[in-house]
């Protein structure tokens, strides 16, 4: 078994409502899709994350998409209008999830 980044096997996307994120993880090859369902859990995503503190990580597994989606609450300091971070919501977010290390056999 060898560790691999997450951003070796898919992309991610973002968005955010108030002061959560959404962030979708797609898989780059349909024969990937169900290891990564297996190795990127709702609890992996919520201590990768750990130093935004999370109140709660939600997954939701879209097959048909080859995609997860990860709705994490309570990570943006507020809101985009109320955070005085620099971009802690949007691409940052979905990048950094990206650099989650996995088991690969």
């Amino acid at each position: 078994m060898t560790h691999i980044a997450l951003y070796d096997l898919a992309h991610a996307r973002t968005g955010d409502k108030g002061n959560h994120a959404n962030i979708s993880l797609i898989a780059y090859k349909e024969e990937d899709f169900d290891w990564l369902v297996h190795q990127v859990t709702a609890e992996k995503v919520a201590l990768h994350f750990g130093a935004r503190k999370p109140s709660q990580v939600r997954r939701y597994v879209l097959p048909n998409l080859g995609a997860m989606n990860f709705v994490l609450d309570n990570v943006l300091d507020g809101g985009v209008n109320d955070s005085l971070n620099l971009d802690m919501h949007g691409k940052s977010l979905s990048f950094h999830l990206l650099t989650l290390q996995i088991l690969r056999p």
